[in-house]
């Protein structure tokens, strides 16, 4: 008899994805788990992610777990702090925070063969376990801008998904570098009490008004009744699917991106009053073709007077500033890299991940392009599973996915379980005939459009691909329930 491992499953993340996960194992008698967690406390990408203005960007209703619909939501959009607190609440009710460990950082993981199970090295020790799940989600390593000098800069420099909340804004000159969707929400904050912010833009943003209203105690009342807990959620997963999924997925069917173009443009006029600045804050690019924003005050916020966009590309961070083309020097005292992070990266995870041949997984994707089986596994890396895997997620809420992906995986563990098997494996033809899927699909993908070259869009891996599968949520959601569990081998 072999090595028995520490624990039947490792998850690596306590975020919505790993207490997703755990969840699902406890529902399905699979309970021998345990979490491992580089931070302090669970929540993840809402307990790293505390920057001023920090939100939800798809309305609440969708973004909660299927069942477990909050009624607290103090807003149709959720406040960072909320949605914290609604993974704590996760973590409480469902009773997983006796196998979460802390401060738990993985550096690496090698598959044993002859014991059919993962080796996981963290900053404590090693641990074995029979399968390792990576739930560690995409947003959760920073991404540091390529820019010569960098780490030069003499003053304080905050990453958007590291915020340090010692350091003084107020009456201060502030230079933010990125204008994704974490800067959406930050400039209008920190613009009223800084002395002068600076804006850095590479790529126009796309950015629409958000409905964000408080909830009435009427809604309130109402999200405690079951009826009207279905009400909310079915509006808006209805509002998520026509934004994301239909409208970027099925482009060639339902080619919306034009009158949301107009759409775009229209609200620009209304809310910028310089036409120069207006034209420098248009993108040359169909909506759809990156993340767009939403947000009712960051456009308006280019009106004050101590808020400058500066569109010239950055040639230098100095220790004084940031130098860009044509030789202006912009002299700052803080700076904030809103910079997002790797996620259409072949190294997104922070350790290496190797199979029984030696080969690691960054590796694999490299000399094979991003790809996973059904967005969660990958041939040649057995008993290992994806939460946010290539191909996996068609873009409306994470959550959808969490519970799409979550499902099967635990279709695969169950089987495994009852043939007493100890290695299960994707077959590569399997893999190789999704992927194909894949590739034959993608052309109603709005992101193969001329115009998405000039997004600079994080949808875009290093190949070229966009690794987001081409399907509506509803489709993916059935797949989970019906794929041939004969695509995997069960052996051991």
């Amino acid at each position: 008899m072999g090595h028995q491992p520490d624990h039947q499953t490792l998850i690596i993340g306590a975020g919505f994805s790993g207490i997703g996960t755990a969840i699902a194992l406890d529902r399905a008698g699979l309970s021998d788990y345990l979490i491992v967690e580089a931070g302090p406390e669970p929540g993840g990408t809402w307990h790293w992610n505390t920057y001023p203005g920090i939100g939800v960007d798809i309305p609440s209703f969708s973004y909660q777990f299927s069942f477990e619909q909050s009624p607290d939501w103090t807003r149709t959009y959720a406040p960072g702090a909320e949605l914290k607190s609604y993974a704590e609440h996760c973590v409480a009710k469902y009773g997983i925070g006796d196998r979460m460990r802390f401060g738990t950082t993985v550096t690496g993981a090698a598959f044993d063969a002859r014991d059919n199970l993962w080796r996981v090295s963290t900053d404590s020790g090693e641990l074995t376990a029979r399968y390792l799940i990576n739930a560690a989600g995409v947003l959760n390593e920073p991404k540091l801008p390529d820019i010569e000098g960098v780490d030069s800069f003499a003053g304080p420099t905050l990453h958007t998904a590291r915020w340090d909340h010692d350091v003084r804004l107020a009456d201060r000159r502030v230079g933010i570098i990125g204008t994704g969707a974490s800067a959406v929400q930050v400039i209008p904050e920190i613009a009223p009490i800084v002395q002068r912010l600076t804006v850095f833009q590479r790529t126009p943003i796309w950015c629409f008004p958000k409905v964000d209203l408080p909830l009435p105690w009427a809604a309130r009342l109402a999200m405690r009744v079951p009826g009207g807990k279905l009400v909310g959620r079915v509006l808006s997963q209805a509002l998520v699917e026509v934004t994301f999924p239909l409208s970027a997925q099925y482009h060639t069917l339902f080619p919306m991106a034009a009158r949301a173009e107009a759409a775009g443009r229209a609200y620009l006029r209304s809310q910028v009053d310089d036409p120069v600045v207006r034209d420098k804050l248009t993108p040359r690019y169909a909506v759809g073709c990156k993340r767009p924003g939403f947000h009712n005050s960051y456009l308006s916020t280019f009106n004050r007077d101590n808020v400058e966009l500066v569109t010239d590309p950055i040639e230098r961070i100095t220790a004084a500033g940031v130098s860009t083309a044509g030789g202006a020097d912009h002299e700052i005292d803080v700076l904030i890299l809103a910079t997002g992070f790797k996620v259409m990266d072949v190294d997104s995870d922070s350790f290496a991940l190797t199979g029984p041949d030696g080969i690691t997984l960054s590796q694999f994707w490299s000399a094979n392009r991003m790809q996973a089986y059904e967005g969660v596994s990958v041939p040649g890396f057995p008993n290992f599973f994806c939460v946010c895997g290539p191909y996996g997620y068609v873009g409306s809420s994470f959550f959808a996915l969490i519970e799409t992906q979550t499902r099967h995986i635990v279709r695969c563990l169950r089987r495994a379980r009852d043939d007493g098997a100890t290695r299960v494996e994707v077959r590569p033809e399997a893999n190789a005939r999704y992927f194909a899927e894949m590739m034959r699909k993608r052309h109603r993908q709005i992101f193969w459009q001329d115009s998405c070259a000039q997004a600079n869009s994080y949808y875009f891996d290093k190949n070229g691909d966009v690794p987001l599968r081409p399907a509506t949520t509803f489709e993916a959601d059935v797949r989970s329930r019906r794929f041939d569990l004969d695509d995997y081998a069960f052996t051991g």
